[in-house]
């Protein structure tokens, strides 16, 4: 049975991935908007996420690149006191050269395991155009482009409106009312999986970015 939560305006609350906990889920709406001149941020369903990263790699016809960002284990990062570390960290991987029907087959083979994740992030980008398309945590999408103009009807097909201001997750969060990112398993495979899931793809440990 599927229950459609509906608030103000008819609007529909934010169905989070799996991996994902907000206690102000209320105050959460599927929409986008026009964060700067080169970058579009939205809240999506997690039902559509899959058909928008489907519908990126679709209108792309370039050598294409897949990105995943895995935070590093506890153990390597520099504790100052009891569960407190210094900085966070994570290992940034690449796919380089990707075809169309490559990425596609990426995403039908490990989309609900990328989608699902509370910790991982992951993308796809041109290595011509330089447009670049990620998942963020807590729903948001984001997509990059010089020529942001060619996103204009992007949403549109994937009835998600434009609004003037995006309310994300980040922005209820207090000591009160925080959120909560997990881990997700999927057929026995978690996200640190992948990067020997995919050594026959190319996978390739790019650097260890500082959070």
């Amino acid at each position: 049975m599927c229950i459609i939560f509906k608030f103000s305006g008819g609007r529909v609350m934010l169905n989070l991935v799996k991996g994902h906990q907000v206690s102000l889920v209320e105050n959460l709406f599927e929409s986008f908007t026009k964060l700067t001149e080169h970058h579009l941020m939205a809240n999506v369903h997690a039902e559509k996420i899959l058909e928008v990263f489907q519908h990126f790699i679709v209108i792309h016809d370039e050598p294409l690149f897949f990105i995943l960002e895995l935070p590093v284990s506890i153990d390597r990062e520099k504790v100052i006191a009891k569960n407190i570390i210094k900085e966070s960290h994570k290992d940034v991987y690449y796919i380089d050269g990707c075809s169309r029907e490559e990425c596609l087959a990426l995403l039908i083979r490990y989309g609900d395991l990328l989608i699902n994740d509370g910790l991982s992030q992951f993308g796809f980008g041109g290595h011509k155009s330089h447009d670049e398309i990620m998942l963020d945590s807590y729903n948001v999408v984001t997509i990059y482009s010089k020529e942001l103009s060619k996103f204009n009807d992007f949403f549109e097909p994937h009835n998600i409106q434009f609004v003037e201001e995006l309310v994300t997750a980040w922005k209820t969060f207090s000591k009160t009312s925080p959120g909560i990112s997990e881990i997700y398993k999927s057929n026995g495979k978690t996200v640190y999986d992948l990067p020997t899931e995919l050594a026959e793809w190319g996978i390739y440990l790019a650097e260890t970015r500082t959070e």
